[in-house]
């Protein structure tokens, strides 16, 4: 329990008196799965960054022209001056 509210609190979340219970158990079965993996013998494999030896699968970078602002600008909901114009989201 304490362990719980300790993680809980480390990651910043609230737990509910009523949730402690039933979160407890699924961080105890965690815990198992955890000390199961532990105990898995890796000594002989490699450290992986990927799970299949797949590199590079990206397109090379081609310059082409750009999109004429008119077009751009043809379906913007709000526009001024040749730039879109959305509402504030920040205040302050």
């Amino acid at each position: 329990r304490e362990d719980v509210l300790n993680v809980a609190l480390l990651s910043r979340l609230e737990i509910r008196d009523d949730e402690i219970e039933n979160v407890t158990r699924q961080f105890n079965d965690i815990m198992q799965h955890v000390d199961r993996l532990n105990q898995v013998n890796t000594e002989n494999v490699r450290p992986t960054a990927h799970a299949l030896p797949v590199f590079n699968v990206l397109r090379p970078d081609v310059r082409q022209p750009s999109l004429p602002r008119e077009k751009a600008m043809a379906n913007a909901p709000l526009a001024e001056d040749g730039f879109f114009r959305v509402p504030k989201i920040v205040e302050g």
